[in-house]
């Protein structure tokens, strides 16, 4: 299994001690360094600034909305940081929830299979660069359909590094996790469980049956972003996740349009989600997060003594079907390179 390490996207300000998180991960082999949006930070500005500094470590956005661009600026933005980088992009998108995407991108949200479907149609037009960029879609039509009527076919000028930039796709939904395994590289899920690996098998596995199918299990990277607590108590460490764990569960769309809360269900947490649910959109988000079982956090997340974190990779993350595993915290000195081979 390989190791990432993630940035994410950022609370009130940038993460304290990025840059030297990346350089330290850098000089110990971690494989690459990921960042995230929603609605504050950008994934691609700081993915460009700290990657600046690495020379050898993968950069990947985990994820870029893909409301927040057109497909031909996010594939300009990703071959141009191709080039800078010397061809070590992994572009992750997701198409995020409607809360978001109506709300923040002011886009539609419908049909979100069909629209990432599309997107990534274009985005590989364009690193191709075999002929000026044509598409006819219901979501995406390139020349643009109205307007003054003067638009053209255009062909990118830049010669991308790579013609073919590996796409991930965040997803969670099984519909969607089998869309992933049929046109993308890889896929980055969100709250993962090893509780859930044959679940997401089985999802994966009718993606790579269908005709065309892109990849394959045996060449389609799976990276899942993994939150890692360190300390001495178990409870101790898991309480500083609820609040995040309370807030994708419980508040993160409407009541009857969260896929966070959904995902949670399926791990067999229904009635603690209902709680959540019912506390965070009452404006309780304390309560919500008191609400969270610890073994809620533990299904997803690394936490408690390095020991005990190391077994729980070696015994439940490491049989999965994950690839990559991102981790979502940096261990603590004396305990880094042992958590770091426990993963590998």
């Amino acid at each position: 299994m390989k190791v990432g390490v993630m940035a994410g996207y950022w609370g009130s300000g940038p993460p304290k001690r990025m840059e030297q998180t990346v350089a330290e991960a850098e000089a110990l082999g971690v494989d690459s360094f990921w960042t995230a949006e929603s609605y504050g930070s950008d994934a691609l500005t700081p993915l460009a600034w700290w990657g600046a500094r690495t020379s050898t470590i993968a950069l990947g956005t985990s994820v870029c909305q893909m409301s927040a661009r057109t497909p031909t600026a996010l594939a300009m933005a990703a071959q141009t940081l191709d080039h800078l980088s010397g061809g070590r992009v992994i572009l992750g998108i997701g198409a995020s929830g409607p809360q978001v995407v109506e709300g923040w991108y002011g886009q539609p949200y419908p049909r979100p299979l069909e629209r990432t479907r599309e997107y990534i149609s274009i985005m590989r037009a364009v690193w191709a660069r075999d002929e000026p960029v044509t598409f006819d879609g219901r979501h995406y039509q390139l020349p643009y359909q109205g307007g003054t009527g003067l638009g053209k076919p255009l062909k990118s000028i830049v010669h991308p590094l790579r013609r073919d930039i590996p796409i991930y796709m965040g997803a969670e939904g099984p519909k969607n996790v089998a869309l992933a395994a049929e046109i993308a590289d890889g896929w980055t899920p969100l709250w993962f469980s090893p509780k859930t690996d044959d679940f997401y098998r089985a999802a994966l596995a009718e993606g790579f049956a269908r005709q065309g199918a892109r990849r394959t299990a045996d060449d389609f990277e799976i990276a899942n972003v993994c939150w890692l607590v360190e300390d001495d108590d178990v409870e101790r460490a898991a309480s500083r996740l609820k609040p995040v764990v309370a807030l994708y569960a419980g508040g993160m769309g409407a009541k009857d349009a969260n896929f966070h809360n959904d995902v949670f269900v399926r791990m067999g947490w229904g009635d603690a989600c209902a709680e959540i649910q019912d506390l965070y959109l009452k404006g309780r988000a304390d309560l919500a997060a008191q609400a969270v079982p610890t073994a809620m956090v533990e299904d997803v997340a690394l936490v408690g003594p390095a020991d005990k974190i190391c077994e729980d990779i070696e015994r439940r993350w490491k049989p999965t079907c994950l690839t990559t595993l991102i981790l979502g915290g940096w261990p603590r000195p004396e305990n880094r390179e042992k958590i770091l081979d426990a993963i590998r």
